[in-house]
């Protein structure tokens, strides 16, 4: 676009994936973002994330980074179930859980920022403590940065969404937990695990280890059925101990991770938890990905919602010339129904990741083990890659088609 849009300077609080996916399409559309992040750098590491279908892969085809990602691709295989004694018990076929393209979270953090650096202010360890909106903006204050003012501002800061308790209210408002943790950390591919992963599990627990980066490494992901626990998300040491207490004495190789994880220096642990709000928007303040609408990592959507999100989001607000009531309204409007199915699909599905019971857990198994050869194993993959192109892109402007290689 040639002509500047009006709002155009834009506040973006979040540095993963949502926040420099909506600074790459404002920029494209001539507005002018600023994004900041309360991590010292971008944090690496997490778990795989995953694209399906072909809205996705249109995204990221758009915004010329799908060959950036495709190099850097797992390629996982199929994951293996074992019993205690490390013996294969059943196969995970790797379209169930890989998607039709997964690379690590870190990953594609570092290949957004790439494309966004260059033409985007980045604000690291640093963090909004207020927003206060007049009829001309809104005036932010930061916790190391001078105060500054704004036209717009998107909270694109995760789960726990600073922004949106600012904006919107407290947590607990909006966030629903599906009643399970989860915990991943890197450490050695001592299993000499190639493209592939192996998981073990008793009732109410999962552990589950897989290769990363070209066999270089690995990734342990611990889940674990609880209520609502009370703990300091800032504080790593205790998670690390609630982690540690659950899994005292399960089998396999699970006393290896727990010291492995002693010393990991990107774990991370949170809560299985959906977001649910009735607007997504409140005056100059919106929000985006897992802040406004996080389906949970179950539904293996969260990030495909997160990119076609920040399009919807950039593009509307382009389309309303800047006028961000607009703007907000078209964003809601588009994403609403698609947000919807991209939840439902994430609804229900932790009593079969992690079953309660020694019943649960061998029906799961025996489901495992016949899943290569059930006839509707294929309908249920075009299902889910139905669900993430449930929405029609609008091109918003003729020059979008345009990529970079």
């Amino acid at each position: 676009m040639t002509t500047k849009p009006a709002n155009a300077n834009i506040l973006i609080s979040g540095a993963s994936i949502a926040g420099p996916a909506l600074a790459y399409w404002l920029r494209r559309h001539g507005f002018t973002p600023t994004v900041v992040e309360r991590a010292p750098a971008l944090r690496d590491g997490g778990y795989a994330v995953d694209f399906r279908g072909d809205v996705h892969f249109t995204v990221l085809r758009r915004m010329g980074i799908l060959a950036d990602i495709e190099r850097l691709q797992t390629q996982m295989g199929d994951v293996s179930h074992v019993n205690t004694a490390g013996k294969k018990v059943a196969t995970i076929p790797s379209d169930m859980f890989s998607g039709d393209l997964e690379i690590l979270r870190g990953d594609l953090a570092r290949i957004l920022y790439d494309a966004t650096k260059d033409h985007t202010e980045y604000l690291f360890d640093d963090s909004i403590t207020a927003i206060a909106e007049d009829a001309d903006g809104v005036a932010v204050t930061f916790e190391r940065a001078a105060p500054r003012r704004f036209d717009l501002v998107v909270g694109a800061d995760g789960l726990h969404s600073n922004v949106r308790a600012l904006a919107f209210g407290p947590e607990r408002d909006f966030v629903e937990d599906l009643g399970l943790y989860l915990a991943i950390f890197t450490l050695d591919n001592h299993l000499g695990l190639d493209h592939t992963g192996q998981m073990y599990g008793v009732p109410g627990k999962i552990v589950n280890v897989y290769s990363a980066r070209d066999n270089t490494e690995a990734k342990a992901l611990f889940y674990f059925g609880s209520p609502p626990l009370a703990y300091d998300r800032r504080d790593v040491e205790q998670q690390k101990k609630i982690v540690a207490e659950v899994f005292d004495g399960v089998g396999w190789e699970t006393p290896r991770l727990l010291d492995a994880m002693r010393d990991a220096p990107d774990f991370y642990f949170d809560s299985i938890s959906q977001v649910h709000l009735d607007t997504w928007s409140r005056g100059r303040v919106t929000l985006l990905g897992d802040a406004a609408y996080s389906p949970s990592p179950l539904s293996g959507m969260g990030t495909g919602l997160a990119v076609v999100g920040a399009y919807v989001l950039a593009g509307e607000l382009a389309a309303a010339g800047g006028d961000y009531r607009a703007g907000f309204a078209g964003y809601q409007e588009t994403m609403r129904n698609y947000v919807a199915g991209c939840q439902k699909a994430g609804q229900g599905v932790a009593k079969w990741t992690v079953p309660e019971s020694r019943f649960m857990a061998w029906f799961l198994n025996q489901n495992y083990r016949l899943m290569p050869y059930i006839p509707w194993k294929g309908l249920l993959i075009k299902s889910i890659r139905k669900t993430a192109s449930a929405i029609t892109l609008k091109p918003y402007d003729h020059d979008l088609s345009a990529t970079r290689g």
